[in-house]
């Protein structure tokens, strides 16, 4: 309770909390401890929007002395995702057009990827057959995005992990290591109710309430189950309120205490 009083006087905003990273020498210990777990590969990292993964390869690609414009053309094509999830077969012939003329064509005059025969004829017929039956396949353009990670996968994922001193430049690795640092602050961190601006009661149960909260750091919003012991206990709930503690320890969070 003395949480929850001190938010409302005080602003979540002027709570909030600058993140400090661990030392970079972490990097030979998490390395370890990922490879350990099978975590080291492209599709885990890749993945990894939240946990700044994929945003770290993707600068990666971006300051790397030789260019890697699979990365852009994937940035690009994340209109597929839109694409696939297109209920009317109106929708998807139209969007299917504009995708291939925007970006795939676009990459096939300026040669700046190389997809395979295959993939282009393909899309190709799918693309000229939907013109007379008016559908189109929700996959059509699966076989492209395969391609721009298989891509991904290789040689770029490995210096990006490895330092390939003679392909990139060394220091590009150091993304690696800020991923090293976020994944051992992510294993290590441990939350209170301090970490938290707790805000007003969203609802209430037989045992307690549920509060709207904001993180200090990261400003996103969550909700707080705040149980009343007394409450549990003249109501004979510790059998309850043990079960739903059971239930959510099946959740893969954090933010359970």
């Amino acid at each position: 309770m003395m949480a929850m009083e001190m938010s409302k006087s005080t602003p979540a905003s002027r709570n909030s909390k600058k993140i400090v990273l661990p030392d970079p020498s972490i990097r030979s210990i998490m390395l370890k401890h990922i490879e350990k777990n099978g975590e080291l590969n492209f599709d885990n990292i890749f993945s990894q929007r939240i946990g700044n993964g994929y945003l770290l390869f993707k600068e990666f690609c971006q300051m790397s002395e030789k260019p890697i414009p699979q990365i852009i053309f994937y940035e690009e094509v994340l209109l597929i995702k839109k694409f696939e999830k297109l209920e009317t077969d109106e929708e998807r012939c139209r969007l299917g057009r504009e995708i291939y003329d925007q970006f795939i064509m676009k990459e096939l005059l300026s040669h700046t990827h190389s997809f395979s025969k295959l993939t282009i004829d393909h899309v190709q017929e799918l693309l000229t057959l939907s013109q007379r039956i008016r559908r189109l396949p929700n996959d059509t353009f699966s076989p492209y995005v395969e391609e721009i990670l298989d891509s991904l996968r290789g040689e770029i994922f490995d210096s990006f992990v490895r330092r390939y001193a003679n392909t990139f430049n060394p220091c590009h690795s150091l993304k690696f290591t800020r991923f090293c640092q976020w994944k051992n602050l992510e294993l290590n961190i441990n939350l209170t109710t301090n970490d938290f601006g707790v805000h007003r009661i969203i609802g209430r149960g037989g045992f307690g309430e549920v509060y709207g909260c904001r993180k200090a750091d990261t400003g996103k919003m969550y909700a707080m189950k705040c149980l009343d012991k007394k409450r549990i206990k003249m109501k004979g709930g510790e059998t309850l309120a043990l079960n739903e503690r059971i239930m959510l320890s099946l959740v893969s969070t954090g933010f359970r205490t």
